[in-house]
């Protein structure tokens, strides 16, 4: 039995990625749609990239945080955004064993980075809004430099044991995903051996990286209300809280999709419902990332606009 399972296991070097099931007429039409939202994130991020380098007001641990959230962006929605648009115009939606799982291990290092920076900014507000007299001293260079890199670190942790977890599992025979992209649900929904203690892992890792993520960020942003609520005046309590709507809104939607895929064990049983949050978390949210920043945030507005007077008085 045991050598059976081996030699079936071996068999198994590539997976098919199903993805949506629509007409032919349709997947075109997700193509041209997945393509305008892939070009908006690269775009978009890759301007949020450009204006906080040519402007040295954005030289500030704020916009240095920002710049490596807009990379994180442009790289998880790389990862996953040029593979699943070659599948809906081919007819081969294959990928081999190697590349889903490279796939896999860049998305979820990316993802489980972006979840770390987004802590890692929330305490950026808290000691710019509660302590300014001593941010310059609290967020030097080197230690914005530290937090980032630890949070690569984390990332990288988190996915070297769900992709050494995922990937020593046995496909016997059955290589079908149903799905976009090389995902832990769908890649465990396959196998052919009790799935029980990764789908443990799937849930404990998730749950610990929420966990630990959100009280930070909810820990800080108590302290940023209690600081704010006692300003004198409601223009001054204004003024300093919008300098954390982005980030809120950001972190809002980001733990929102990531919560109800990951950190519930219904999510592994239910195909479609996963599709649909992953691509809120693959590409609606990179999307978005820029957009809410550009929009929301006065001194990403002034900066483009000085940019734009810039090269227009050139002409």
């Amino acid at each position: 039995m045991k050598s059976e399972l081996q030699r079936n296991y071996s068999e198994v070097t590539e997976f098919i990625l199903l993805g949506f099931k629509t007409s032919p007429q349709v997947q075109i039409i997700l193509f041209l749609l997945f393509l305008l939202i892939y070009m908006v994130i690269v775009v978009g991020n890759t301007s949020m990239l450009v204006v906080i380098k040519i402007d040295s007001r954005l030289h500030t641990p704020m916009y240095f945080f920002l710049r490596n959230l807009s990379y994180l962006d442009i790289c998880y929605s790389t990862v996953i955004a040029p593979k699943t648009l070659a599948t809906f115009l081919s007819k081969d939606k294959k990928i081999s064993y190697n590349g889903c799982a490279t796939q896999f291990f860049f998305f979820a290092l990316f993802v489980g980075t972006e979840g770390f920076l987004l802590a890692v900014m929330a305490y950026d507000r808290f000691s710019a809004i509660c302590s300014p007299f001593l941010y310059t001293v609290h967020m030097s260079q080197q230690t914005c430099v530290r937090l980032v890199v630890g949070s690569y670190i984390c990332g990288c942790i988190n996915s070297m044991i769900q992709t050494g977890f995922t990937f020593s599992l046995h496909f016997c025979g059955e290589n079908r995903l149903d799905h976009f992209f090389c995902d832990v649900p769908a890649l465990i929904k396959i196998s052919c051996v009790d799935t029980f203690v990764n789908e443990i892992v799937l849930f404990i890792l998730s749950a610990l990286i929420i966990i630990t993520t959100t009280t930070i960020i909810l820990v800080s942003y108590a302290y940023i209300l209690s600081t704010v609520l006692k300003i004198p005046s409601i223009h001054g309590r204004s003024k300093t809280f919008s300098t954390c709507t982005s980030h809120i809104t950001v972190v809002s939607i980001f733990y929102g999709t990531v919560f109800f895929m990951y950190a519930q064990p219904g999510a592994i049983s239910s195909p479609e419902k996963s599709k649909i949050i992953a691509v809120f978390y693959t590409l609606i949210i990179p999307m978005l990332n820029p957009l809410i920043y550009s929009l929301r945030n006065r001194e990403v507005k002034n900066a483009v606009k000085k940019i734009l007077l810039r090269k227009t008085s050139l002409y």
